[in-house]
């Protein structure tokens, strides 16, 4: 750190003061210093926070969030009280009631209470900054007033509902349901027929490089995580700095930190759905009391379970009861009348044992290796993920981390009775979770869903075509940079493709126009490219082909007039994971290669598709993949972007399929337009975190019309990223709040009308110092303090200070100057409540005087300007006492290492002072104003290294 101090002659001590131009630009916008937080945001609008602690810096994640995103956040607080059908009527019914039953909100609650205590005060820090943030965050966002909706309160647990409904049907345990009617319909050997990817389930491509294939010889970690694509982003591009880490990453709004892909500028870390089963479905008998209350039959005989009932308010409709009721295995979320129909209970981890594993969330901000990553990772529970991470030292890691109850094969495969022990969880025990080196001889990592380190976890999982291709490509290269992770990230081979191209090869018979059909498309390079009529006409075959399967006997049980998505003992919420044709069409591959159907007809089936898309395709020519396969999000509401929006914009087309690594999925046989695909991407260089790369597929905002809500679109759809910017001096400057609280109060991220008095204002640090008094520092008010400061700074003793001749109106642009400057900052010390002297602070690289030596990591610099009316006449060792809290302060931050003090050359009085206080005397340098002479004080003078 570097300080100018001259105590006989403030202004011979500072030199430049404030009127230097250290470099930042002047036209970034006023921010808010100590006591709340400071918000940049790069030129995409991205938020980067820098708060005075870990706690201040949740408090500031909570309120940027909610200035940013306040309707996604209060959709996701009604998604968790099972309230949302309150403002968005009857067709979010099905949601409330299921959050309902399966007691989300009271299980959050319950994890929440098994916190540590200072995980759960960094949580309430988050929620009250959300509290504090959503009023404003409402304004701003119209969709409140399109439903007449008012902003709620968000509890201290409420960031754990958020989590929980998120990730409650991660692991797709509706998929069981449909198994059970598989079993029931076509046989039991036929139970997982249909094993594959399905439509309730969200997978990611991750790929970690170690330095051996980089060009730099660092690890880079990149990839995408694969979910159904909402509007607002479900994952937010944001970095949190404070003393204690500085992190960038992509946090999921309503949850503090940054839970699956973030960087520290040590150690970095990238998830993938593991596709584990840990989740069960038990079925329930069930009778009535004749007191109206519910008894379960368990392994030790009929019991009382608890029951009772809510109600659901629905917009525009009647209330609607429920009643929730929960057995010894868990909350019954299918049924429940005694006596009528199915009844099937839902056992999940979080539940059981009260644990979310946020403990960890705080511990990755201040991971500074692989090993701290690992360590935090063994206390993870839910949701069960593989994760690739690496560090600066070049160690790496690739392991499973998560909850998985150990309990019989049969538990993961469909509903099991729940009076059978056999089918019980052994309390306390998880299943071993498997790690593998990510650091072998190809030097190449890969997770994407596939049956490989999870695979002794789980039942279905992605095919591994995308896993073989993303290995394909890296290891084709040993050079690999940030910005050539774009070729992966895109590319669009169809690999699934082949069994259905090898029966059309082999097709019989074929008439003209079909063997027109089937040259072209054996020709075709099997890339789904956005701009490809080949990759159009492939899924209109293979979307023919799906219903004809659908249509053929040997399926009939599960897509007859009876078939399961028809089912009235489902919930209407679990029909998509019970739907035949969609179904099929994941798993095409498959079914067109085992023995469902003999192979001649398979050849026939296939033949009679070629037919059918050739004469149409003779009627109507194909059209580019792209104009066909179009993003379709999901929204709360209906699209509020203002009038003359191109609608291409909102929902454009995109290159990709399901098992592409451009991973765009539709639902073949449905439809051609997409909801899931990469809700992110990502590349962590470990060589340079400057040089990494991200982007989202709308933008930072989630306001519509607002000038970041969509502009990362036009990146994401052509695979471009944009860079992660770390230089605090490239970022624009904001005004998020001015807090105006008096010392003794919870600072509160309002806004202020009128200017604070300096006593009224919070402090960046308190000291007493014996036979002084108590010193406070508090930021400089460009606009109330200009009066005080120019009477100070144009005095004859101020005359290096280098504003004798200014007005009070240009003093109070200077200092407004340095108030939106990330690198220089102005405080008023404060000796017993009354202004006692200036003192700024600077970041040497930022600042001319780093011109004049060799600038070393963490080197910080101070400026001092002594009130005219005190000093050494006042009290004997004025300046000293000053000193000694100012130095507290600066050392008081890890990463400050040095001091660096300029006095003027010629003060004799200040250099003797610097001496005696613990500077170590440097070179003299030239600089415009003066000549100075540098003076370091470092860490282990003061006997703290």
């Amino acid at each position: 750190m570097t300080a100018d101090v001259d105590s006989e002659r403030p202004g011979e001590g500072p030199g430049e003061g404030p009127g230097a131009q250290p470099g930042a630009r002047p036209d970034r916008g006023a921010g808010e210093g100590s006591g709340g937080y400071e918000l940049f945001r790069d030129d995409w609008g991205i938020p980067h926070l820098r708060a005075a602690d870990a706690l201040a810096l949740a408090r500031a994640q909570g309120h940027a969030t909610a200035l940013d995103r306040a309707w996604q956040l209060e959709t996701e607080r009604h998604r968790v009280l099972g309230t949302s059908a309150s403002h968005l009527g009857a067709e979010a019914v099905d949601w409330d009631r299921f959050v309902r039953r399966a007691r989300i909100a009271d299980t959050a609650r319950r994890c929440f209470d098994r916190l540590a205590p200072e995980t759960a005060a960094w949580v309430t820090a988050y929620a009250d900054g959300v509290n504090e943030g959503l009023a404003e965050g409402a304004e701003r966002a119209p969709e409140f007033a399109a439903v007449g909706l008012a902003p709620g309160r968000w509890e201290p647990w409420t960031p754990l509902g958020v989590w929980l409904s998120t990730h409650i049907l991660f692991a797709g345990f509706p998929t069981k349901l449909w198994r059970e009617e598989v079993a029931r319909r076509l046989g039991e050997d036929r139970m997982t027929l249909f094993a594959t990817d399905g439509p309730g389930t969200a997978g990611s491509n991750g790929w970690l490089l170690t330095g051996a294939r980089t060009a730099t010889g660092a690890p880079l970690l990149a990839g995408d995580p694969h979910r159904f694509i909402e509007d607002p982003g479900v994952y937010q591009q944001i970095r949190l700095a404070c003393p204690e880490f500085d992190v960038v990453g992509l946090a999921v709004p309503g949850i503090p930190g940054i839970a699956h892909f973030g960087h520290t500028g040590h150690v970095a870390w990238a998830i993938t759905n593991a596709m584990a089963d840990y989740q069960d479905l038990y079925r329930e008998r069930l009778r009535r009391t004749p007191d109206g209350g519910v008894e379960a039959l368990g392994p030790d005989g009929w019991y009382r379970a608890h029951a009772h009932t809510e109600t659901i308010e629905v917009a525009g409709a009647n209330p609607e009861q429920v009643e929730v009721i929960e057995t010894d295995r868990g909350p019954v979320i299918i049924g429940g009348d005694p006596g009528a129909g199915e009844t099937i209970s839902l056992r999940y981890p979080p539940r059981v044992t009260g644990e979310l594993g946020f403990d960890v969330l705080p511990a990755l901000l201040r991971a500074r290796t692989v090993a701290d990553v690992d360590t935090a990772l063994d206390r993870w529970v839910e949701p069960v993920n593989v994760v690739l991470a690496a560090d600066t030292a070049g160690s790496t890691l690739h392991r499973v981390a998560g909850h998985v109850p150990v309990r019989p094969y049969a538990n993961r495969l469909r509903v099991v009775p729940a009076e059978d022990p056999a089918y019980a969880w052994r309390d306390g025990e998880t299943v071993p979770l498997p790690r593998a080196e990510a650091d072998g001889p190809a030097g190449i990592a890969v997770m994407a869903n596939e049956r490989g380190l999870a695979a002794p976890l789980g039942v279905e999982f992605a095919p591994q075509h995308r896993a073989r291709r993303i290995r394909e490509l890296l290891g084709a290269d040993t050079d690999w940079t940030p910005d050539a992770q774009a070729a992966v990230h895109t590319d669009t081979l169809l690999a699934s493709s082949r069994q259905l191209l090898s029966l059309l090869a082999w097709a019989p018979a074929l008439g003209p126009a079909a063997e027109r059909l089937r040259d072209r498309l054996l020709r075709w390079d099997r890339h789904m490219d956005a701009d490809s009529t080949d990759a159009t006409l492939y899924a209109r075959l293979r979307t023919d082909v799906v219903h004809r399967l659908a249509a053929h006997p040997a399926l009939k049980g599960v897509t007859g007039a009876d078939d399961p998505w028809r089912s009235a003992a489902y919930p209407a919420l679990f029909r998509p994971w019970l739907a035949a044709v969609p179904r099929i069409g994941y798993a095409l591959e498959s079914l067109l290669t085992v023995g469902l159907l003999p192979y001649e007809d398979r050849l026939a089936l296939v033949a009679a598709s070629a037919e059918a898309v050739a004469a149409a395709a003779d009627e109507t020519p194909p059209a580019p993949w792209g104009e066909l396969h179009r993003l379709s999000p999901w929204q709360a509401l209906p699209d509020l972007a203002p009038d003359g929006v191109d609608a291409q914009a909102i929902r454009p087309g995109v290159a990709g399929d399901h098992d592409c690594v451009l991973s765009t999925s539709s639902v073949p046989g449905v439809t051609d337009l997409f909801a899931r695909g990469p809700a992110a991407r990502y590349v962590w260089d470990l060589a340079r975190r400057e040089d990494s790369r991200w982007a989202v597929p709308f933008g930072a905002s989630g306001v519509p019309g607002s000038a970041h809500h969509r502009d990362q679109t036009p990146l994401w759809v052509r695979g471009a990223l944009a860079p992660v910017v770390t230089d605090w001096n490239l970022l624009h400057r904001t005004t998020p709040h001015r807090t105006t609280h008096r010392p003794e109060e919870t600072p509160a991220m309002t806004a202020a009308t009128e200017p604070v008095a300096p006593a009224l204002r919070p402090a960046v640090h308190e000291q007493k110092v014996e036979g002084f008094g108590t010193v406070r520092l508090v930021p400089v008010d460009p606009a109330a303090d200009a009066e005080l400061l120019h009477g100070w700074v144009t005095e004859e003793r101020a005359r290096f200070w280098g504003m004798a001749d200014h007005t009070r109106e240009q003093v109070r642009e200077i200092y407004e100057f340095v108030d939106s400057l990330p690198t220089h900052h102005a405080y008023l010390a404060l000796r017993d409540g009354v202004p006692a002297a200036l003192f700024q602070t600077y970041e040497p690289d930022a600042d001319p005087v780093g011109e004049c030596y060799d600038v070393r990591p963490g080197d910080f610099g101070i400026h001092l300007l002594i009130a005219p009316a005190e000093g050494e006449g006042a009290v004997k060792g004025y300046t000293e006492a000053l000193l000694t809290a100012f130095i507290a302060y600066v050392f008081s931050d890890p990463a400050h290492l040095r001091v660096v003090v300029e006095p003027d050359a010629r003060n004799e009085k200040a250099l003797a002072r610097m001496v005696r206080v613990g500077f170590e005397l440097g070179p003299e340098i030239k600089k415009p104003e003066k000549t100075a002479r540098l003076a370091f004080l470092t860490r282990a003078a003061l006997g703290l290294a």
